[in-house]
């Protein structure tokens, strides 16, 4: 098609409709017959259904023809057609960029061969040559992620300038609430006045008040100079809505809390499902789209209450109850009301939206106005270079370098290589993940060799469950007033202990009010905690669910992420070891080999959390 200015262009969509992109073809500088069977080729692999789902693939498609016919210009002979394009001329191509230093050069090769094969009036040769095997693509330098503690550097500087953000728009709108009651006099403070008409303007009409005005002839709606005066657009935008680093900032922590793809999470929807029915913890549950699963693009994220580990500061009691932003369904929560109103402005129902001063990018919407976040990862390498955080690794003198540029992909990365698990892909896509990112894979085994010493030790230092032999049950059978004594324990209790009424999971709890997790009340603590209260008993009956559950433990070891195994379970399982090694070896072996359905299904349901008080 022949765009406005005369430039003949092929214009694309991406897969879901909400971004476009117009393809100047008037750039290829190629004979005329040429020149035409290349654009129609390239306009039918890009047409809809064609495998490009994104408009980044679309442009890389592009941009690899670019370079075809730049090179065929250079030639001594140059092609006239279709049918006088070449093997050699081809494999030229590689060569050429090879020698050019670009390390994608294979990859340009295989995007110009997807669109070649498309053409028609190609010669045998060339469609013999185009069936062939292709160079292999060199293995390249190995990823890096961010390190455990540059990620909590990005985490924290987001948190920042969102918490800031928040507090702004939190006081404008109470001001503006108040102003609108009839509860502030500006009667003798212009100053106040103007602010006040500014922010009415801007929740009513989402701009700043503006006037026409004619500049060399151009008649164009400038802002009022009263407006001007208190700062740029964009800032005074700012004052009821967040502008497009605090929405940049709310993709990267999206990123860092759930390791999503960035297309994904640019494009994450306001719309979502309260699975808690509204009382916490809070899950939220977001349908996102991820084009390349093809027929499985389409899939449901659950935003939790529950803080991400590696998102934490060292010490956990740092973290306010109230301080949302350690957490993926808090961070969207906020998110979701912050852009409330922008989103009735922009249209659709993206969360992700901002007001932009200008620009809009090639195929998009040109000039000011609300817009969705783009998802090309500009404004996410710009928020990068404007925080400027520092890395772990210093130069020569000991001076910390920049860190590497933020993108959403290495955010991802770095997700997956701490959990070692895969998100919206499968455990072999991971794996891939994995081998290419060596950067931190030493510091993650520290991480968890640290994270398991500490909770070994942790356990071992609490106080431990008292364990009774068979023949202290049997005596205190005979004689319960003198075993109670000693055991400082009421008869009666003893009594109901000894007849199973006070039985948990993992033992007897002798006094319900009077452990250590909720002291004068009624204990709601998870019954693994039972293994390091003063008030549990160990008695011989409970030998079996806990070598059952000992045993369950030391498989999910081998069947989840080491380091969630030893943040959640190292505690547990080195308990349960020093308890049945106080036992005589056949007994364990004996209640191993007796456990019947009952004990299975017991410490199922207690390693599956379903006997835990929510």
């Amino acid at each position: 098609m022949t765009a406005e200015d005369g430039r003949q262009i092929v214009r694309c969509f991406s897969q879901d409709g909400e971004e476009r992109v117009d393809l100047d073809v008037s750039a290829l500088d190629l004979p005329e017959a040429l020149h035409t069977a290349l654009v129609a080729a390239l306009a039918a692999r890009t047409a809809p259904g064609k495998g490009l789902t994104s408009i980044e693939s679309v442009k890389k498609a592009y941009r690899a023809v670019v370079a075809f016919a730049r090179y065929l210009t250079r030639l001594d002979v140059v092609p006239q057609s279709a049918y006088e394009l070449t093997p050699d001329q081809f494999d030229g191509f590689y060569e050429h960029r090879k020698a050019e230093g670009i390390k994608t050069a294979s990859m340009e090769l295989a995007d110009v061969r997807l669109v070649l094969v498309k053409a028609e009036g190609l010669s045998d040769a060339l469609s013999g040559r185009l069936a062939g095997a292709l160079p292999s693509r060199p293995e390249g330098e190995p990823a890096h992620s961010y390190s455990r503690t540059e990620l909590k550097r990005i985490a924290q500087a987001a948190r920042t300038m969102l918490r800031t953000a928040e507090k702004r728009i939190r006081s404008n709108r109470e001001l503006l609430e108040r102003f609108r009651a009839g509860g502030i006099d500006v009667d003798h403070d212009t100053d106040l006045r103007r602010r006040l008409q500014i922010l009415d303007h801007l929740d009513r009409v989402g701009d700043v008040p503006r006037r026409m005005r004619n500049t060399a002839g151009k008649y164009q709606y400038a802002p009022e100079n009263w407006v001007t005066t208190r700062g740029k657009v964009k800032e005074v935008v700012g004052w009821l809505y967040l502008v497009p680093e605090e929405i940049a900032a709310a993709a990267v922590l999206f990123g860092v809390m759930t390791g999503q793809n960035p297309e994904p999470i640019v494009k994450m929807t306001a719309a979502h499902h309260r699975a808690d029915g509204g009382v916490g913890p809070g899950t939220a549950i977001v349908s996102l789209r991820k084009p390349r699963r093809q027929s499985r693009a389409y899939m449901d994220l659950a935003l939790s209450e529950v803080p991400d580990w590696i998102s934490i500061p060292e010490q956990p009691d740092q973290i306010s109850t109230r301080d949302i932003l350690h957490t993926p369904f808090g961070l969207y929560v906020l998110i979701h009301e912050l852009t409330a109103r922008a989103r009735q402005f922009a249209g659709g129902n993206r969360l992700l939206v901002t007001y932009m001063a200008s620009g809009g990018g090639p195929g998009t919407a040109k000039g000011r106005g609300w817009r969705p976040m783009r998802t090309d990862g500009a404004l996410i390498s710009k928020l990068g270079r404007d925080w400027n955080l520092p890395s772990d690794e210093v130069d020569k003198e000991g001076n910390p370098l920049p860190m590497r540029p933020l993108r959403l992909e290495t955010l991802r990365m770095t997700y997956i290589e701490l959990h070692q698990k895969p998100v919206a892909h499968t455990r072999e896509t991971a794996t891939r993940y994995l081998v290419r990112n060596r950067g931190n894979i030493n510091e993650y085994r520290t991480v968890v060799a640290q994270a398991l010493t500490a909770e070994v030790a942790k356990a071992r230092a609490r106080s431990k469950i008292t364990a009774m032999t068979a023949e202290q049950v049997a005596h205190a059978q005979e004689n319960v007033e003198a075993v109670a004594a000693e055991m400082g324990l009421e008869p009666t209790v003893l009594k109901r202990m000894i007849a199973g009424e006070l039985d948990t999971v993992l033992g007897a709890c002798t006094d319900n009010t009077g452990g250590a997790y909720n002291p004068g009340e009624p204990c709601r603590a998870s019954f693994l905690l039972c293994l390091g209260c003063e008030c549990a008993r160990a008695l011989p009956r409970h030998l079996a669910v806990q070598v059952v559950v000992h045993d369950r433990l030391a498989e999910r070891r081998e069947q989840m992420d080491r380091l969630q195994w030893a943040e959640r379970f190292a505690g547990p399982h080195a308990q349960l070891a020093d308890l049945l090694d106080q036992a005589d070896e056949t007994a364990v072996e004996d209640a191993r080999r007796g456990a019947g359905p009952d004990e299975h299904k017991l410490a199922d349901r207690l390693l599956n959390r379903e006997l835990d008080i929510r």
